[in-house]
């Protein structure tokens, strides 16, 4: 694919799905993977690996570093556990090493070759040629290795990585992931090891090495800070912004790490769920009059903020109608089948009436967020962070770590309209530990992004949020009416109530949400999934049944006006917990539009 005239920003979505030339029809998952930060060179190591367990963690002692092969046969990017790696193994994995032969193109002669991984869970060890080249800790932030130094373009190095997992250390994260040795209630197939994809890129040693993207509809203009690999004041970063074919606007500036590039946008198109526009952008790197470096991009013009109790879209209060969506599936486990099966999720939520998600306990792919920013689809960025001690200063201080690559990652989303790092931490402490870590998540989120509110921890116990938000699964008007009644002088409804938790942040007027409640559960009979099949509140036997209940608690909410959003729980079925709105896979429950209508009572314009 030669990239020499840039092209709608629907064309430039077609060559991201294609990934041209750098992945065979065979391959798993074959699509660029970073689709705002697209590149022509590059080449994607997905499919058949060797692999072995390491139960005994021996593998360094036996000197697996230089292994040139292993007994076992797996499918990356699939976690072990899931039946697409072939391999299906669903008890505890401590260790695996894994190891495929690494191809440098000729043609990457005098560029910086960088190594990526989506996600790897948990410890990754990585050796070219039996040379250790990068150690990166993480359930499910992206990380990167410059192998320059230890590859040749136009040979055949040799890649091996080794992976630990701990998950009921309480020193990591795991999410959903099951402390046990099966699921039970919502705890479900664990994932370890290598679940993204796995792809290298060549690059100038001068080229651009990320950029932050700001709408600023305000003032009609995007701002653009740019880092690079190497600084060069002779260089000049060429910034264009398209509107199909149209050069909307374009400019340079002196490629340096403190540049700031100001492109004003004359009659700007704005991002909704409604109207998800999307301008195209093109980065170009230029030396002695030469691009020595070409990015494709796209930016959604949209600004979110809270004001008088409510979120705000575009300066217009917004109601957001979310629903919960774990990212589980039945083949795949955390890693989704196709690319076309995460546009699917998205396409399957709106077709029911819900106009975003909450991205629940795990760090969603960026290919998820590029279908949420083309679809028109708002979320709420969460992390894995179940399975953590958030009472202990080493385990906030990985998660910390962790974050902050999240954070910084998915910034430039427009459908990501809040950073909602902890879910449910009802085992907090009043030992410091707990309130410091909070404290120090949303300053450091405000640090790396400011544009997007925070909700410190969903569910209540909170330290330090932006938007208050709070969990009820009651199923009747009644409930909800007590629950809920707004008394004089009086905080509204939370979840850490009483005594015991005075010490936590109290209500100051932040929107109110109730960002879990639902749950409701019914099982298609032929989709039952074992014996321990469950839904809060009990199963619902009858589809017209779970019509009336639904309908009635959305009425319900509807009455309350201090709820100024929701999150339904949830999207499908995910193993034994089987209260979702499709199956587990992803077939039809319910009449959708009458879903749609029900969902819909409450619409996503507000009037103050």
């Amino acid at each position: 694919m030669t990239i020499k005239t840039f092209v709608s920003a629907f064309a430039i979505a077609a060559m991201m799905l294609s990934g041209a030339g750098k992945a065979n029809a065979q391959t798993p998952r074959p699509e660029y993977p970073r689709p705002q930060f697209e590149r022509e060179q590059w080449v994607n190591l997905n499919g058949t690996w060797s692999y072995s367990f390491d139960f005994g963690q021996t593998g360094q002692e036996k000197g697996w570093n230089n292994a040139k092969g292993f007994d076992g046969k797996i499918t990356v990017p699939f976690c072990p556990e899931s039946s697409l790696s072939g391999v299906h193994h669903t008890d505890f994995i401590n260790s695996i090493w894994y190891q495929r032969a690494l191809d440098i193109p000729a043609a990457w002669q005098g560029k910086k070759v960088l190594l990526h991984f989506g996600a790897v869970d948990y410890e990754a060890h990585i050796y070219v040629d039996g040379q250790l080249v990068r150690l990166h800790n993480g359930t499910g932030s992206s990380f990167s290795c410059d192998i320059t130094r230890y590859v040749k373009a136009g040979q055949t190095h040799n890649l091996v990585v080794q992976v630990n997992d701990n998950l009921r250390s309480g020193m990591q994260p795991g999410g959903k992931q099951s402390p046990q040795l099966g699921s039970y209630g919502c705890m479900y197939t664990r994932v370890t090891g290598i679940w993204q994809t796995v792809w290298m890129e060549a690059v100038d040693k001068e080229g651009l090495k990320s950029v932050f993207a700001t709408p600023d509809i305000d003032q009609q203009q995007l701002v653009i800070r740019p880092q690079f690999y190497g600084e060069n004041a002779a260089n000049k970063l060429v910034v264009s912004v398209y509107d199909g074919n149209k050069v909307v606007v374009k400019k340079s500036v002196v490629c340096g790490d403190n540049s700031v590039v100001v492109l004003p946008i004359k009659g700007m198109k704005l991002w909704s769920p409604e109207h998800p526009f999307l301008y195209g952008v093109k980065y170009q790197v230029m030396k002695n009059g030469k691009i020595i470096d070409e990015v494709l991009s796209y930016a959604g013009m949209r600004k979110v903020h809270l004001a008088n109790g409510y979120f705000y879209l575009n300066n217009k209060p917004y109601y957001q109608r979310l629903v919960l969506d774990q990212g589980y599936y039945p083949d795949g486990i955390w890693t989704a089948p196709t690319d076309a099966a995460l546009k699917k999720d998205i396409e399957m939520s709106k077709a029911v009436g819900f106009n975003g998600a909450r991205l629940h306990q795990k760090s969603f792919e960026e290919r998820y967020y590029y279908w949420a920013d083309k679809l028109g689809y708002l979320t709420w960025g969460e992390s894995a962070s179940w399975g953590l001690d958030i009472n202990n200063e080493v385990a906030c201080r990985n998660f910390i770590s962790e974050w902050a690559e999240l954070v910084e990652r998915d910034r430039n989303h427009p459908s990501l309209v809040t950073w909602t790092p902890l879910n449910e931490t009802w085992g907090a402490t009043n030992s410091g530990v707990y309130t410091r870590f909070v404290q120090n998540l949303y300053d450091m989120t405000k640090m790396i992004d400011g544009t997007r509110p925070v909700n410190d921890a969903s569910g209540d116990s909170h330290i330090k949020t932006d938007i208050w938000t709070v969990h009820n699964y009651c199923r009747t008007p009644e409930e909800f009416s007590r629950d809920f009644a707004l008394e004089p002088g009086k905080e509204p409804y939370r979840n850490m109530r009483g005594d015991k938790w005075q010490w936590l942040a109290k209500y100051e007027g932040q929107p109110y949400m109730l960002d879990e409640w639902g749950g409701l559960g019914y099982v298609v009979p032929e989709k039952r999934h074992g014996n321990d099949t469950w839904g809060y509140g009990g199963m619902i036997k009858d589809a017209e049944e779970f019509y009336n209940i639904l309908r009635k608690e959305m009425e319900s909410i509807k009455a309350l006006k201090h709820i100024t959003g929701f999150c339904y729980t949830q999207i499908t079925d995910v193993e034994q917990e089987q209260n979702g709105i499709y199956n587990y896979d992803r077939s039809p429950k319910f009449d959708t539009q009458r879903l749609k209508e029900i969902f819909e009572m409450i619409p996503s314009e507000i009037k103050e």
